[in-house]
């Protein structure tokens, strides 16, 4: 009995090294030295613990490019214009003025409903296609390189990841799973009923997730608070904030000052202001420029595009 059980421990002492072996670092091209460095000295620390790991992003601006438009905007009127613009019939007709809605909103959260009311009657399969093709032919390679190297590296050291996005969830649901490995349901956007018939309504299902309402998807939906979280706008601040361990601001906006009775902790900074006066944030940089000669039904429809951050 005595050898049998120290042949054990022997095994596993020889099993320990080799499983600390196996979850290594991967440098990230693209991020400095220094971030790194902190990068790989704040994982490490992880390896002991038992706990869930937990990691959080944003996706437009944050995992994708949002230069020149959001994929969320331009995959609806693309839809529109392909299926519905110039036709007489009432449904096309019915489409279209949720379009013009969407384009000139009236009421403060117009825009939120007329995305709804245009997306209704559809199947969710309908409508992760449109994201899917959307993503496939206008932004093929918007992914930022050196975030998708960040979240290779927490799935090497055991991170259970999750994306929240004020965006609609069936839009995005397909294109990120495609293109990073992210669970369908670790995909957290804008939910909306889902009718008997398999239809999707113009019913919101509450938390909204885009302010304080993506703090309150994590507590709904991922029940933990997790260890880290990464964002690129006002609308991430109350989720980074939740961020027990880390947080990553990209690309960070050092132009606007955030005012009025949305901008909550963040009133008098910009963003790059805020995060710099916390010691747990670190802020990191990706290439957000126009590529090619994509043409944008988001264009056309006259939206100012997002603006470029081209890396230095």
């Amino acid at each position: 009995m005595k050898k049998l059980i120290l042949n054990f421990f022997l095994w596993f002492a020889l099993l320990i090294p080799s499983f600390f072996q196996s979850q290594t670092y991967r440098k990230i091209y693209g991020f400095s030295d220094e971030i790194n460095q902190r990068l790989e000295s704040f994982l490490n620390s992880t390896l002991t613990k038992t706990e869930r790991k937990v990691a959080v992003f944003d996706c437009d601006g944050t995992l994708l490019g949002q230069s020149p438009f959001y994929l969320s905007e331009e995959a609806i009127y693309s839809y529109a214009k392909d299926n519905y613009y110039g036709k007489k019939d009432a449904k096309s007709q019915e489409k279209m003025k949720y379009i013009d809605e969407l384009i000139h909103p009236k009421e403060e959260y117009g825009y939120l409903q007329n995305s709804l009311n245009f997306l209704s009657g559809m199947s969710p399969y309908e409508i992760e296609k449109i994201g899917m093709n959307t993503y496939q032919q206008k932004f093929q390679g918007k992914f930022y390189p050196e975030m998708k190297q960040l979240l290779a590296n927490l799935k090497e050291y055991g991170f259970e990841i999750w994306v929240v996005t004020a965006s609609t969830e069936l839009l995005y649901q397909g294109f990120i799973n495609y293109e990073l490995g992210i669970p369908k349901e670790r995909i957290i956007g804008m939910k909306s009923v889902i009718s008997s018939d398999n239809k999707v309504t113009n019913k919101l299902i509450f938390p909204y997730p885009q302010d304080n309402g993506k703090a309150e998807a994590i507590y709904t939906y991922i029940k933990t608070q997790p260890m880290i979280v990464g964002g690129n706008s006002r609308g991430d601040m109350e989720m980074m904030n939740l961020a027990t361990d880390l947080k990553i601001i990209v690309n960070p906006d050092n132009l606007k000052v955030e005012k009025g009775k949305y901008s909550g902790a963040m009133n008098g900074y910009t963003v790059k202001e805020y995060w710099e006066k916390d010691p747990n944030c670190i802020s990191v940089y990706s290439n957000d420029i126009r590529i090619g000669n994509i043409k944008y039904i988001t264009e056309e429809n006259g939206i100012k595009p997002n603006r470029e951050n081209p890396k230095k």
